[in-house]
């Protein structure tokens, strides 16, 4: 994917991911799976019998989830026994544009950081002035760049 096609995927995102509600999505204390279950008034063995496993299952199943040691095809087969559909997705802590500026600032900083300490030691020390335009240049030039260097380790 080139960089505008990239920008383009990230803004499209962005726009759905929107509509989440952080707070709606949040597991509730006990997983999805038994919140769903009690909500429904089913018991574990009736939530057994549908999925066509043993009581016990259930059990283990519910567990599992708590604490993450589930698979996506067990969940979606209990939501499924319990009429519901599996929504599986990654949701930012902000926005996808904020998290690849606030990455592009990072390494613009430890490149502008290098260069400041070369030019010290060659007693050229920049004023503030010139160190923010640089910093801002730098940041500009690897959002324009290829997007995988973003994420390169330096």
């Amino acid at each position: 994917m080139n960089t505008e096609q990239t920008r383009l995927a990230r803004k499209n995102l962005d726009r759905r991911l929107s509509k989440l509600d952080r707070e709606a999505v949040a597991v509730p204390p006990f997983g999805w799976i038994r919140a769903i279950r009690e909500a429904l008034g089913m018991s574990p063995a009736q939530l057994a019998k549908r999925m066509g496993v043993s009581r016990p299952r259930i059990n283990a199943l519910e567990k599992a989830e708590k604490t993450d040691a589930t698979t996506l095809k067990s969940l979606r087969q209990a939501a499924e026994a319990m009429d519901c559909t599996l929504v599986y997705a990654f949701v930012p802590n902000g926005s996808l544009e904020d998290i690849v500026e606030k990455r592009a600032q990072r390494l613009a900083d430890e490149r502008l950081l290098r260069l400041e300490h070369t030019m010290r030691l060659e007693n050229q020390t920049p004023g503030q002035a010139d160190l923010a335009d640089e910093r801002d240049r730098l940041r500009q030039d690897i959002l324009n760049g290829a997007p995988r260097k973003l994420w390169d380790d330096t």
